[in-house]
């Protein structure tokens, strides 16, 4: 008999497996893989719930007329506006990014965990590279 087949049989004492509670989420490290994976989802939701009905209601108000285009350009042109953009401009890159990632995962490329560590950590890089070169672009840098 195993050993723990054998403590439980004797009435040993069992290991307690127990969840993690709310004070103990912030100093939880996640593996790179755990992190792109949240933040795959965080992005997708971010970009539903926001992105879609804000991008929808500017597309119409642009439109319009000339004048709603122009109120539309002042809008994009305030530095809070574009720092919401920015935002969901980075929801958009990084959920693309991991989307490949898990993509090449389904096709069973990169598996093994030394693969999956660097694929994650080349998601966040690539995404938050891209997303620099946009917000340069986007304020007038570049």
């Amino acid at each position: 008999m195993s050993e723990t087949a054998q403590r439980s049989a004797s009435g040993g004492a069992r290991p307690k497996y127990r969840n993690i509670g709310i004070g103990e989420i912030v100093s939880y490290r996640l593996p790179p893989a755990g992190i792109v994976s949240i933040l795959h989802r965080i992005s997708g939701a971010l970009m539903f719930l926001v992105g879609l009905p804000l991008v929808l209601y500017l597309f119409q108000q642009s439109l319009l007329s000339e004048i709603s285009f122009g109120r539309f350009q002042a809008l994009a042109g305030h530095w809070l506006v574009k720092l919401v953009l920015l935002g969901l401009l980075w929801a958009y890159l990084h959920h693309f990014c991991a989307g490949l990632r898990y993509l090449l995962l389904d096709v069973h490329v990169g598996t093994d965990k030394g693969a999956a560590t660097r694929s994650a950590h080349w998601v966040l890089v690539i995404s938050l590279v891209l997303t620099a070169l946009v917000a340069l672009k986007l304020f007038g840098v570049l």
